[in-house]
């Protein structure tokens, strides 16, 4: 019998999963995956999750009976150490190894940290990315309490806002000249500069930190700019790093994660990799994208491809972001944009990207019909004049038929 091997516990792996028990796939499945818990949404864990919205219980995809049901041989708490390419097999901790005809990295990403020289490692200075990070902080939250969160991309917006609306006095810290610099127009920064400071964060941009102090726990802050801060707690999001040791063991190449091509495959023909850990052919270059719905597209892509099929990728980016009563909701990658072009009806907001006459991406701020819109138009490739779009007497689903 063919056997596949799936090596990661999320969005991937369990996507990858589900698609190929859907299209009758007969190779034994195995899933090899670091944690203790069967595959489960990362998502609401700096969100509904820390706000006590969802219940443990719902963040997982599927119970351990479907896994029974469907024959999937789960291996859970179990860490992949290896892999021989010339045997195909995988190593376990403990020594153990396991066979395999295709191997499929899922291996996700981790959280940059800070060095334990500037207390790195004290305690109550957390992560948000897994399910332990959040059961570990989420203590932390309490009204009163004073935290400084260290970065100002998305992860660190949305730890802001929980902490905020559980009543905790929060300083938010970005080295950059603005919040979210990286990753949207500085018309989308100033929405969420405007919507935090009206929640009462201190939001400090252009100062980064020098240190974090205390003895065992962490007690306080010294600032770039000399300020220091007397904190309970520190909650650091300063990106993310793909997960590739067990790739870069095993000689796969390596480009902005494990390079694989439009099939999903890595330079070695056997083995197979999406989600955050894996970059994919995108125009000229590569891209890797660090998304729910990219990692649910590329799994479903490989499992086509190990079902035989010749089936390529081509990335369609949307994300998204909940902050206090605002819905964040992203297409399209505004990479090169030279133009922004903003679209006001009442209380619904959205930030349209242009490279010379071409729409590239959308911001849409709890403004959903814009969202859907722009991002079928971005899909098709179409691209309706700026000051259409922002008219607010225009209707948006006309420009689909246009």
């Amino acid at each position: 019998m063919h056997r596949i091997v799936i090596v990661g516990g999320g969005q991937a792996a369990s996507a990858l999963i589900a698609k190929l028990v859907a299209e009758g796939c007969d190779a034994k499945i195995t899933l090899v995956c670091a944690e203790p818990r069967l595959p489960y949404q990362r998502p609401p864990l700096s969100k509904a999750y820390l706000l006590g919205e969802m219940a443990e219980d719902r963040l997982y995809f599927r119970p351990a009976a479907w896994y029974d049901e469907h024959g999937v041989d789960v291996r859970l708490g179990t860490r992949a150490t290896g892999i021989d390419t010339a045997a195909r097999t995988l190593r376990l901790d403990g020594g153990d190894t396991l066979p395999y005809d295709d191997l499929v990295l899922t291996t996700g990403a981790h959280p940059r940290s800070l060095p334990a020289s500037i207390g790195g490692t004290l305690g109550n200075v957390f992560a948000v990315r897994d399910l332990d990070d959040a059961d570990a902080m989420e203590p932390a939250f309490r009204d009163g309490a004073r935290a400084l969160i260290i970065g100002g991309g998305y992860i660190g917006l949305e730890a802001a806002a929980v902490a905020a609306k559980r009543g905790v006095s929060v300083t938010l810290v970005e080295a950059a000249d603005r919040i979210l610099q990286r990753v949207a127009a500085p018309e989308t920064s100033d929405f969420f500069r405007a919507l935090h400071l009206s929640h009462g964060v201190d939001i400090r941009e252009g100062v980064g930190l020098t240190a974090l102090t205390g003895d065992d726990v962490v007690t306080g802050a010294t600032l770039s700019d000399g300020t220091t801060l007397d904190i309970d707690f520190a909650i650091v999001g300063v990106g993310i790093a793909p997960a590739t040791a067990l790739a870069e063991g095993a000689g796969l190449t390596i480009d902005n994660g494990i390079a694989t091509d439009a099939h999903g495959r890595t330079s070695d023909p056997q083995i197979w990799a999406a989600g955050d850990c894996a970059s994919t052919p995108l125009g000229d270059g590569r891209v890797r994208i660090e998304s729910v719905g990219n990692a649910i597209d590329q799994a479903e892509i490989v499992a086509h491809n190990l079902l035989g099929r010749d089936v390529t990728y081509t990335p369609k980016p949307w994300f998204w972001s909940d902050q206090y009563d605002v819905k964040l909701q992203i297409a399209g990658l505004n990479t090169g944009y030279d133009a922004i072009h903003v679209r006001q009806v009442a209380d619904a907001r959205s930030h349209w990207y242009y490279r010379g006459d071409q729409l590239i991406a959308i911001d849409s701020l709890s403004d959903t019909r814009g969202y859907m819109v722009g991002k079928r138009l971005i899909e098709m490739g179409k691209s309706p004049a700026p000051d259409v779009v922002t008219h607010p007497d225009t209707n948006l689903k006309a420009l689909l038929k246009a």
